[in-house]
């Protein structure tokens, strides 16, 4: 068995020849010449249909190199417009050391703040030397220091305290510039806010009016009526005297009086000249003073809340957040918060760009300078870089964008512009470039940008997309197609060109031009011409001969094709994917076109020559058209994957009439070279395996090969026209057909000479297994599906069942004679061990029972390792487990045998035989490695099982067996059929008495002619032999009723210990009376001593009064359980109790049979 399980372990398969692929296709020449000498028709063919294949399943996205070497920067033309002249840099420099020199507000935590590491980074960028670098710094240091401005817009407040009577207040901001405390003043305002409204009393007091009247002046917004979330959306400037100690300022009230200080407020920017201002903001301060003297009961206008914020706290980028409601002291009461954006400007620069452009085109400059050094800086593929810039980058163009007051409109725009510029000079990942269009799309609103700065966004957009119309006519090259990192890059400047076209922003600056999809066809048309023509210039003939134009031709074509795959693989996904257009339809109808009119030029030359020389076409000449029908027919296969509107009226739409004539000589000469290399495989093949991992020997695999040349040929061929096709599949199929049942009759007639089960027995029978499992794929592999499907749609359904008729014939016929042959060899086989087996069997049947089980089993098991280990060796598991499942039968029917013929023996012959069989479950099953073990244990198996087990047992078990089965039917979940019992039970252990009482019955089955019955029911302890002595007992007759009422009493003796078995158990058998007949069965219920109150149960108290009654569904007794018991203990005529206890079942109407 060890040896048996050994040999399965090994999973044997057929090696399969790996064919490199050095390229998507081979010329027609240099298959002349890889075959030239051989002369086999098959192989020459063979290697036509391996090109195709190769040109099919070639890999398209292998990694070609580094993107670098194929992406090329701008053409020359527009690189004045992209670079910055030494001169301009000079001045961007400066500007950019002014604003690092200058610099204010609060810096990030991700910014650079030592200014001397800023300086070398500039420098750096700038590529200076010190010279010159001093210089423009001795400049920028004797410039003028800038001003500064404040810029505020008041947007909104939220959950302000309500001040008046409806619940509402009527809110308004007053804001300014204060200048900055003492310290000493600091610490005393810690308890006290600054109000540009403060009552007299407090001024008065003062010895200074700087906290009083600080500002410069005083803005105000709009009054907001009914409202505690006002949203105002109002911009201030303020100038600026000191970063570090003036702060901003800004109250909200609630508006009462008709004329408050917010009107005052708002006059006040109408006063013209600082006297005038002065003296009108006293007004206002004084009107303010006498409103707070009258008491808080009398003010016009409410307090509602104030800020202070710090100028010197604002970050670089400005603030844009909410702000908590301070009180003026802290015993007021306010709430609420108010939403500021606060900016820091500088009003005016001493540098010399500022004075010949604006803000935004120094931005970009700087940004572009920028870009050069952080690019070349990136570490990885420069290709690949995404635009991240380093601290020193984004440090300074923060503080230069803040400086200029660039809002995010004007900062999205002037990135798209340096980004685009720069990638025209050294490509980078379009991705970036892709993000910052989506950003430019979402801030764009017309109008916002001056006409200047729409001009540049626009020059931006031409240059970027010329660049890209020139990337797209190289794009071959550029984007090559086994390059993914290129193909993403080509999807993601489409993805760019469609966004620009589909921006607003775009549709504004540049409103005439012309459609995407216009421009990217007419690209993509001259660049597949232009193509065409270079690849019929490189296959051009040198010679003019037929054959040497056809295998030329051959060449083109197959470049066509590979180039169509690319397309289509590749190219065509990205077009449609992101623009829309189908690009392998615009190139195949193209490139079809071309390739059927140089294919007509050549047919016609072809038989206008073979006519007039009246010559026939040679095997070389069919060859070489059967290469051109399969390249053409490669070429016509991309029509199924373009648009029904596009596939109609191609030029090679019926290109197979061609060949026609070609193809009943073809099929010819394939049948004759099959049953040749047949004959000549089985005459030399001496039954020895192919190599180490095959259980088939060289003729299996000549035969397979040959089917498989024929298959291949076949669906290579893909024959359009549905009856030329049909009587093609015939052909094809009634060749294979014959061949293959040739084969198997050659090979048994060559086996029946082994008088032996030896290795070469087995692989004939491989062989033909080999052989056999091919032929069950032909209806698949052939496509008769297809043929039929084409035969109904040209004849209707007389043509489909024509289809199946004929073929399904063929397939019976090679199927039936196959199996005849491989079943002959099975049976002979098995037939070759039977002897053996019974006088195997015979010998455990006569073993005495002295000997061990192992020992009688031994010789059976040793002679079937001995046999088995050549066929387990050799077979493969199909015949294997055939032969398996047959000896599997044969073994449990000489068992069954030999068990019939001996009955009533010891136990110890059912061990044997008990052993027996489970230790050829173990042999055959081989730890999975022989037959599936549900397939072992399968119906027969089980009886036989049952049989030995019931045969082990003594009478006594028997019948403990067959209460234990009813103890389980009554605890089942299975609906009663025949009614229900109810009754009660109670064990009193002082008196040892069991007091069941009968109650009634419902719903029993009608045994009477009258469709009732005459219930009756009998009790009794199961089984005797726990109760030896006890007398069964019954109740009275209830005629004519199904529910009948008993309410009788009954009392057993017994011990504990009688009860103490979960077998034991009541016994109650419901029978119908009859007077002049046996009783009718009607139903039985057992109930489980276990269960009963008094026994494991506690009792209870009043016994059996007090017992809530119990409900017995009524069974009959399972046959399978029962018979088997029945048939066993009948077996055995000298058991007297065995005898008692079948007849007791046989009064309840069970057979054993």
């Amino acid at each position: 068995m060890h040896q048996l399980q050994s040999c399965q372990s090994v999973r044997r398969t057929t090696a399969q020849p790996v064919t490199p692929v050095k390229k998507a296709y081979s010329t027609a020449d240099e298959l002349r010449t890889v075959e030239e000498g051989d002369g086999d028709f098959f192989e020459k063919l063979i290697a036509i249909q391996q090109k195709q294949e190769n040109m099919q399943h070639h890999d398209y996205t292998q990694h070609l190199g580094d993107l670098s070497e194929s992406l090329p920067p701008q053409a020359t033309g527009h690189k004045d417009k992209l670079e910055i002249p030494h001169g301009e840099l000079l001045l961007l420099c400066e500007n950019v050391l002014y604003t690092v020199i200058h610099r204010t507000g609060v810096p990030s935590t991700t910014h650079i703040t030592d200014q001397d590491e800023m300086l070398r980074y500039l420098r750096k960028v700038f590529r200076l030397d010190e010279n010159e670098f001093e210089a423009v710094m001795h400049r920028v240091k004797e410039a003028k220091v800038p001003s500064w401005t404040l810029k505020v817009i008041v947007v909104e407040a939220r959950n302000l305290l309500a001040k008046d009577a409806n619940g509402f207040s009527d809110p308004y901001c007053m804001l300014g510039i204060t200048m900055g405390q003492t310290t000493r003043e600091t610490e005393e305002k810690k308890e006290r806010k600054f109000s540009f409204r403060k009552k007299k009393d407090r001024m008065e007091k003062k010895s200074s009016l700087r906290e009083v009247l600080p500002a410069k002046y005083i803005q105000a917004t709009d009054v907001k009526s009914s409202t505690l979330n006002p949203v105002w959306n109002e911009s201030y400037m303020f100038d600026l005297d000191d970063l570090h100690s003036d702060q901003l300022h800004l109250d909200i009230w609630d508006h009462d009086d008709e004329v408050s200080v917010v009107e005052a407020c708002k006059n006040l920017n109408q006063i013209s000249g600082l006297k005038g201002m002065g003296r009108y903001f006293k007004q206002i301060v004084k009107s303010a003073r006498t409103n707070g003297a009258m008491g808080s009961q009398e003010e016009n206008d409410d307090f509602l809340g104030c800020l202070d914020i710090p100028i010197s706290d604002i970050p670089v980028g400005g603030i844009n957040d909410w702000f908590k409601l301070e009180p003026r002291k802290s015993s007021s009461r306010v709430q609420g918060d108010c939403h500021l954006i606060l900016t820091l400007i500088m009003s005016q620069r001493d540098t010399e760009l500022c004075k010949r452009m604006c803000g935004m085109r120094i931005h970009e400059l700087l940004l572009r300078q920028l870009l050069e050094i952080e690019h070349s800086d990136f570490q990885d593929d420069q290709n690949s870089w995404s635009g991240k810039l380093s601290k020193h980058a984004v440090t300074i163009l923060a503080h230069h964008a803040m400086q200029f007051d660039l809002s995010f409109l004007q900062k999205a725009a002037v990135e798209w512009q340096a980004y685009s510029k720069h990638h025209q000079l050294h490509f980078m990942d379009s991705a970036f470039l892709l993000q910052l269009l989506e950003e430019l799309d979402q801030m764009f609103h017309p109008g916002v940008l001056t006409k200047d700065q729409e001009e540049f966004l626009s020059d931006s957009f031409v240059l970027f997309i010329d660049y890209n119309w020139e990337l797209l006519q190289r794009m071959k090259q550029v984007f090559p197609f086994n390059c993914p990192t290129a193909l993403r890059q080509l999807e993601l400047m489409l993805r760019c060109l469609s966004k620009i076209y589909s921006m607003e922003a775009f549709n504004v600056v540049c409103p005439l031009h012309n459609q995407l999809h216009v421009e990217i066809v007419a690209i993509v048309k001259k660049f597949i011409f232009d193509w065409y023509k270079k690849m019929c210039d490189t296959f051009k003939p040198n010679l003019k001969s037929g054959l040497t134009k056809q295998m030329r031709l051959v060449q083109l074509v197959d470049a066509v094709c590979t180039e169509l795959h690319k397309d289509r693989e590749n190219y065509n996904q990205i077009f449609v994917s992101v623009l829309k257009i189908d690009y392998f339809s615009i190139t195949y109808q193209q490139l079809e076109k071309l390739v059927a009119d140089d294919i007509l030029t050549l047919m016609e030359e072809l038989g206008t020559t073979m006519e007039q020389e009246r010559s026939r076409m040679t095997q070389e000449m069919g060859e070489t058209l059967f290469e051109l029908y399969l390249s053409l027919k490669e070429l016509k296969r991309f029509k199924e994957y373009l648009q029904l509107k596009d596939s109609q009226l191609l030029a090679l739409t019926n290109f197979h009439d061609w060949f026609q004539m070609s193809i009943n000589k073809w099929l010819q000469i394939v049948y004759e070279k099959s049953c040749e290399r047949i004959t000549r495989a089985v005459s030399v093949d001496q039954f020895e395996p192919v190599d180490t991992l095959s259980k088939h020997s060289s003729s299996a695999v000549d035969v397979v090969t040959c089917f498989t040349q024929i298959k291949s040929f076949w669906l290579q061929l893909a024959w359009p026209d549905p009856m030329g096709a049909f009587v093609f599949v015939t052909k094809i199929t009634d060749d294979i057909c014959n061949a293959a049942v040739m084969y198997s009759e050659k090979v048994r007639q060559k086996a029946d000479s082994q008088k032996k089960i030896t290795q070469q027995l087995c692989i004939a029978l491989n062989n033909i297994q080999h052989v056999h499992s091919y032929t069950w794929n032909l209806p698949k592999e052939l496509d008769w599906q297809g043929v039929e499907a084409s035969m109904e749609q040209l004849c209707g359904l007389e043509g489909k069942q024509q289809v199946q008729r004929a073929l399904g014939t063929q397939l019976q016929s090679i199927d039936a004679g196959m199996q005849r042959q491989s079943n002959y060899m099975i049976n002979q086989l098995v037939e070759k061990m039977v002897t053996d087996l019974r006088k195997y069997i015979q010998h455990i049947s006569l073993s005495p029972d002295s000997i061990q089980p192992d020992e009688a089993v031994c010789p059976l098991m040793k002679f079937l390792d001995d046999n088995l280990i050549i066929l387990s060796e050799w077979l493969v598991m199909e015949n294997l487990r055939k032969i398996l499942s047959a000896l599997w039968t044969l073994l449990l029917d000489l068992i069954t045998e030999a068990l019939a013929i001996n009955t009533g023996m010891s136990t110890e012959f059912y061990e044997r035989f008990h052993f027996t069989l489970e230790a050829l479950v173990v042999f055959f099953h081989a730890e999975g490695q022989g037959l599936p073990l549900d397939s072992l244990q399968n119906d027969k198996y089980k009886a036989l099982k049952e049989e030995l087990r019931l045969n082990k047992c003594s009478t006594q078990e028997l019948v403990e067996y067959s209460y234990q089965a009813k103890i389980r039917q009554q605890k089942s979940t299975d609906p009663g059929l025949y009614g229900m019992l109810c009754i009660k039970c109670h064990y009193d252990a002082a008196e040892s008495k069991l007091c069941i009482e009968v109650l009634h019955a419902t719903n029993l089955i009608a045994l009477d002619a009258n469709g009732l019955s005459d219930p009756f029911v009998i009790i009794k302890l199961a089984p005797l032999h726990f109760f030896p002595g006890s007398k069964s007992q019954q109740t009275q007759v209830k005629n004519k009723t199904l529910h009948p009422i008993f309410d009788e009493l009954f009392i057993f003796t017994v011990t504990q210990e009688q009860c103490s078995n979960n077998t034991a158990c009541v016994h109650f058998t419901v029978m119908d009376h009859d007077w002049l007949s046996t009783n009718d069965f009607a139903g039985e219920a057992v109930l489980q001593l276990q269960e009963v109150p008094g026994f494991n149960k506690p009792a209870i108290a009043g016994g059996i009064k007090n017992v809530s009654p119990v409900f017995l569904k009524l069974t009959h007794p399972e046959p399978s359980v029962m018979k088997p018991i029945m048939k066993m203990l009948e077996g055995r005529a000298a058991d007297r109790e065995a005898q008692d206890f079948v007849k007791m079942m046989k009064e309840l109407e069970v057979s054993p049979d």
